[in-house]
């Protein structure tokens, strides 16, 4: 039986994560792949032909060589080598690779993933980074790379290319509007649309109310 076939490897697949991210406070730390293992759990539900044990391993493994933490996008050494190292098969291998790497936000540049698995995948990153929990790791990212909460002197940017988007934003309250607020209408699947439509509707609240206390209108 491949390994992949093998329940134990999701076990190892979360030792080994919980390894790599100890310590980070940057909102992608251990258990936010955690919440995008169970998204797509929810997601696989509802898309029987998606290939539950690669798409579900992508997810463990989505972040480990995340460029917003300074790895390897390109090659994903981490990702390959927890694979390699459990005897996945090099041709499962490269396909879980290829889940991953069409999972990111990329401003005009997005890719919509190519395969149901990487539809899969994506939706459920993104579910992690809107609602109440979005709102958390937007300011713990935020706070994590030295960026104030907001300057009212900053204007979102929109229609980003990759290489704009990946220059920084200048507050978290920016990275709202200039990321967040576009996700429900980037999702791809229908659970993922459904459940986005209500964690958009509570990050807009609060930026409402947000801008409301800042203005002194409360």
């Amino acid at each position: 039986m491949p390994a992949l076939m093998n329940a134990g490897i999701s076990d190892e697949a979360r030792s080994f994560i919980r390894s790599l991210f100890a310590g980070d406070c940057s909102g992608h730390d251990y258990w936010h792949s955690i919440r995008v293992y169970e998204n797509t759990a929810r997601i696989c539900d509802t898309e029987p032909n998606a290939d539950r044990s690669a798409v579900t391993l992508a997810a463990l493994l989505h972040d480990a060589d995340d460029r917003k933490l300074g790895g390897d996008w390109v090659n994903m050494p981490n990702a390959v080598g927890f694979l390699r190292s459990h005897e996945v098969p090099e041709d499962r291998i490269s396909f879980i690779v290829h889940i991953i790497s069409q999972v990111s936000f990329k401003g005009k540049d997005t890719e919509t993933p190519d395969t149901i698995e990487g539809q899969v995948l994506q939706d459920a990153d993104r579910l992690d980074a809107i609602g109440a929990i979005g709102i958390a790791r937007a300011f713990a990212y935020g706070g994590s790379r030295g960026r104030p909460i907001y300057d009212p002197n900053n204007i979102p940017r929109g229609d980003m290319s990759e290489a704009e988007y990946f220059s920084g934003t200048p507050d978290s309250i920016a990275h709202f509007h200039e990321k967040l607020l576009l996700l429900k209408d980037m999702m791809n699947t229908a659970e993922g649309k459904r459940i986005a439509e209500r964690r958009h509707s509570f990050m807009k609240a609060f930026l409402a109310e947000f801008d409301s206390e800042w203005c002194g209108n409360d």
